[in-house]
């Protein structure tokens, strides 16, 4: 007569085994502990910060980069700074403006001038279609 012998885990042994296993885990946690208030209470999280609208995400970087290029401490084509094609068109223009608004009335004219061509040149090419509506954009 032959002896069967039965793999570990199989049969009633290793359900009874399995289920312990899984209830001890599911008894001290699987995730990170919830945030307490002071009086002990339990608190729900902040709810996750909402992304910036594309045109200001837009705005930002081509403001940074036009003062860079401006200051001449920079110089790069549009992708070793993070840019599209049309980011870059639109901070060539600024640059250009705030070249002649930096001669006639100075530096911080130049600056206010940046941020605001950079908003006005960031949302029109959003409103337009923005990346994405036609080759290299």
């Amino acid at each position: 007569m032959a002896t069967r012998r039965l793999r570990p885990g199989t049969g009633r042994l290793g359900a009874a085994l399995l289920a312990g296993a899984l209830a001890g885990v599911l008894a001290t946690g699987c995730g990170a502990p919830a945030a307490t208030g002071a009086d002990d209470t339990h608190t729900t999280p902040p709810p996750a910060a909402s992304p910036a609208p594309t045109e200001d995400l837009c705005t930002r970087v081509v403001a940074h980069w036009s003062r860079e290029v401006l200051d001449g401490t920079t110089y790069g084509d549009y992708q070793s700074m993070g840019l599209s094609n049309g980011q870059y068109e639109i901070l060539r223009d600024v640059v250009d403006e705030a070249r002649a608004e930096k001669g006639r009335a100075g530096a911080a004219a130049a600056d206010a001038l940046i941020d605001r061509r950079a908003r006005e040149g960031c949302v029109a090419w959003y409103r337009s279609g923005g990346p994405g509506e036609g080759p290299w954009q």
